[in-house]
């Protein structure tokens, strides 16, 4: 089978509905394809609240409902268990779902596949292979959507807002943190709601110590931790939680050839979300891997206008798809994103970095020539949060010019 339609979304998380429902409403005929049987991505099996407009935050569930009834509404046609497989022609894509093969064909898509977090096989930690070993998603799915037993004892390996956020999962799970394991030399700053219930549960928190092996036959029954100073130690535990490491999905815009963007391995975008391939367009966690729901979801929206200024555009403009000049950053950056720039993108920028940094400011500069100075509003910029740019610079860069450098200090 065959088929066109004006927009293919690929992902139904938060970027990837919220575009659809901008476009369904601005009247396009829009699919939203979704390879599990259920659309919401990750908040859909994150029971704490904090998603949504405060102070009328909701859980993660609600939340993804929310997203879905809208982009329903909107006139979106969301479907589940569809898989996109590879691309055909300019922007067509051979899929796979309950119905069988089909390839549709659009006139603009939208890649909002998100991230996942790395399992412990790419971490490269030896030892056996026992039940009881889980990613962070794989927890929150076994006990919020299946309500399965997950053991009385678990170690989770990290010490950022995820990790604590797998910590109360356990805990609702009825079983017992023994602790947080993480190889920084001191943990990153949580979120409020996390740090009080670090400091009401006493989890111990093992700083400037790696996970080396796990032990067990059949079920996991401990792992052994190596610290800073090489003492080794085994922790006694049934269950062991590989949290934060986030990668993109990225294996459709690879297989699309597009370009990607060294720091995140997703794909290169300018200000308006524009990937190297003219028509498709990216948003949400396969980005950045990974930031909030909220932000996936104003990037959604953000596509969504650039979509509609494509699907409204002479199509002969595909000669013309802007490029945009590569962002370049320097250690102890990490990464930014959007990684190139037009002197139109309104986007911010979204950057991590690699230690922590007191009272940090941002330098923007192009071929020597200064563009931009920012002292950021935070005390200190620590990793595993994200630190945000404006864009009110990007109409001094010189397209014809070389990469655009962003350093702090």
């Amino acid at each position: 089978m065959s088929r066109e339609v004006d927009v293919l979304v690929v992902g139904a998380g938060p970027a990837g509905l919220v575009a659809a429902s901008r476009l369904a409403a601005a009247g396009a005929h829009v699919e939203v394809l979704e390879r599990e049987q259920w659309p919401g991505g990750v908040p859909r099996h994150c029971a704490h609240r904090g998603f949504g407009a405060w102070p009328h935050a909701l859980t993660g569930p609600d939340h993804a409902r929310r997203l879905t009834e809208a982009a329903a509404r909107a006139g979106a046609d969301v479907r589940t268990g569809v898989t996109a497989l590879d691309w055909t022609g300019d922007l067509g894509l051979a899929t796979v779902g309950p119905g069988g093969a089909e390839t549709l064909a659009a006139r603009a898509v939208i890649l909002a596949t998100g991230a996942r977090e790395r399992p412990r096989a790419a971490r490269l930690v030896p030892g056996t292979r026992p039940a009881g070993v889980h990613t962070t998603g794989e927890l929150q799915q076994a006990v919020h959507l299946y309500g399965q037993h997950i053991g009385t004892r678990a170690v989770i390996v990290g010490a950022e807002a995820v990790s604590h956020a797998a910590a109360d999962t356990v805990r609702a799970a009825g079983a017992e943190v023994v602790a947080l394991v993480t190889d920084l030399p001191r943990a990153p700053a949580a979120a409020a709601r996390t740090l009080d219930a670090r400091l009401r549960h006493r989890t111990p928190v093992l700083t400037g110590t790696s996970v080396t092996e796990l032990l067990g036959r059949g079920r996991l029954s401990g792992v052994r931790v190596r610290h800073r100073d090489g003492r080794t130690a085994t922790l006694p535990c049934d269950t062991v939680v590989f949290t934060g490491d986030f990668v993109p999905e990225h294996e459709l815009a690879r297989r699309g050839a597009l370009t990607l963007a060294p720091g995140t391995r997703g794909p290169a975008v300018d200000g308006a979300l524009r990937t190297s391939r003219p028509g498709v367009f990216a948003a949400g966690s396969v980005l950045h891997a990974v930031e909030s729901a909220a932000t996936a979801a104003r990037e959604g929206a953000h596509a969504a206008g650039a979509v509609r200024d494509w699907l409204a555009a002479d199509r002969s403009r595909a000669a013309h798809w802007p490029t945009g000049v590569p962002l370049v950053t320097a250690p102890p950056l990490l990464r930014i994103t959007p990684d190139r720039v037009t002197p139109a993108d309104r986007l911010p920028y979204l950057l991590r970095t690699a230690i922590p940094l007191s009272r940090p400011v941002l330098y923007v500069t192009q071929d020597g020539r200064p563009l931009h100075r920012a002292r950021l509003p935070l005390t200190v910029a620590a990793p595993h949060r994200p630190l945000t740019l404006t864009a009110r610079w990007t109409h001094r860069v010189d397209p014809a010019g070389g990469p655009v450098h962003v350093t702090i200090a």
